[in-house]
């Protein structure tokens, strides 16, 4: 095997050069070849020409300056932005690719740079757009790629960018009211945990060494509440580091058991069950599905690809198993309401409300509505949730605080009165 210097047009039409490895020179074109390369000059390692060798330099400082591709994920509101320029761009009429390089030119982020700028270098090559986005699948969902296909054969690609801006948009709106309402519970909570440990570790303890000195028997005539309390304090600061691993084990645990396929199912069944919480989640399920339904069928997608793209998309396992039973009584030609009955998670205003859209042939129309619905059902759930949450973590931190504020003072009472008597 001998080296041979080469240089070659790339699949962009671009100048590259370097050295491979062959048995002769028929050899080393035809590996070039197999590389995705087209070889313009080929010859044994020191002999191309000085102009070819300068020109082979230049092809190499070219490669070396191009900007190295940048992989990862990006924000979902980075990707709304983007997808909703990008549809403005071509309602304006500006061709596909222009409004690429536009974009690209223009984007901050880094990683969406370099993804817009492949994405505008694949379609200049003859990709259709969605071949090119399939080619991020970490960026660009099975969702987005098939609704740009569906626009794409239809011929309103701009009209289906659109459609799917919106979806990101309300998805987006949804995602943060959910998580608002999570978010304030455990703030509060983790003040309150905070708080009690700060109690218990540090302030129960002095107070614990000046009772034993002045109440007399020690702490075995104090008060049954105070009692506790000092024996919650001696246990906490005592245990402390097991305390800390227990809590630990738990969240990693429990972590470890949710990414199996039986603790993931179990979990998100017992999350759409949850007091208070689990409503606004069945809420979220329920909407998340009927526009993610409602937007690919109305973009042209075909039925069955569109319930197995939203059963990828569910974001819980048991709403994607009922998808799926209504995948499989669609695809035998039954109707979707059965299965979605059966499965007793959806509420019967929307198993309703799809049976009329079937039969009067206006479904995708119908989920959207659904779907415009649940949201609003959402919001109103959020911010009664967030009114409720409020009072009762207030008094529960309130009773907390006052039990150990109770349990310190009886003992002071006590050793006062003596004082004064």
């Amino acid at each position: 095997m001998a080296k041979f210097e080469y240089i070659a047009l790339n699949a962009k039409g671009e100048e590259t050069a370097g050295t491979v490895d062959a048995g002769n020179r028929d050899d080393a074109s035809a590996k070039l070849k197999g590389m995705g390369l087209f070889p313009t000059q080929v010859a044994p390692e020191g002999q191309l020409t000085a102009a070819v060798k300068q020109k082979a330099k230049a092809a190499k400082k070219r490669q070396a300056k191009a900007p190295k591709k940048v992989t990862g994920k990006i924000k979902s509101k980075n990707l709304m932005i983007f997808t909703r320029q990008l549809a403005t761009l071509i309602d304006s009429g500006l061709p596909l690719l222009r409004g690429l390089t536009v974009l690209g030119n223009q984007e901050p982020n880094p990683i969406l740079k370099s993804t817009v700028n492949s994405l505008a270098d694949s379609v200049q090559t003859g990709s259709t757009f969605s071949e090119s986005l399939a080619q991020h699948p970490k960026i660009f969902n099975k969702l987005y790629v098939n609704m740009v296909k569906a626009g794409e054969l239809g011929g309103v690609l701009e009209l289906v960018l659109n459609r799917l801006a919106e979806y990101q948009e309300k998805a987006n709106k949804l995602k943060n009211k959910i998580i608002s309402a999570m978010t304030y519970p455990v703030i509060v909570v983790l003040i309150a945990v905070g708080i009690v440990i700060f109690l218990l570790t540090y302030i129960v303890p002095k107070f614990t060494t000046i009772f034993e000195s002045m109440v007399e028997g020690g702490k075995d005539a104090m008060p049954p509440l105070t009692k506790f309390v000092i024996g919650a304090s001696d246990f906490m600061k005592n245990n402390i580091i097991i305390i800390l691993g227990g809590g630990a084990l738990i969240v990693f645990g429990g972590k470890a058991y949710a990414a199996t396929k039986g603790g993931r199912n179990t979990l998100d069944r017992l999350v759409l069950k949850l007091p208070l919480f689990g409503s606004v989640l069945l809420k979220s399920a329920v909407a998340r599905f009927t526009r993610t339904l409602g937007t690919l069928v109305t973009s042209g997608v075909p039925i069955l690809q569109a319930l197995n793209i939203t059963r990828d998309t569910a974001g819980n396992n048991t709403v994607a198993a009922a998808i799926m039973k209504v995948h499989d009584a669609v695809k035998e030609g039954e109707s979707m309401v059965a299965p979605l009955n059966a499965s007793k998670i959806f509420p019967p205003m929307v198993i309703s409300m799809i049976e009329v859209g079937e039969e009067t042939g206006q479904l995708p129309e119908m989920l959207l509505k659904i779907a415009d619905v649940y949201d609003d059902e959402v919001d109103n759930s959020v911010t009664a949730l967030t009114s409720m949450l409020e009072p009762i973590m207030i008094v529960v931190l309130a009773v907390i605080v006052a039990v150990i504020v109770l349990a310190l003072f009886q003992p002071l009472i006590t050793v006062v009165t003596k004082f004064q008597g």
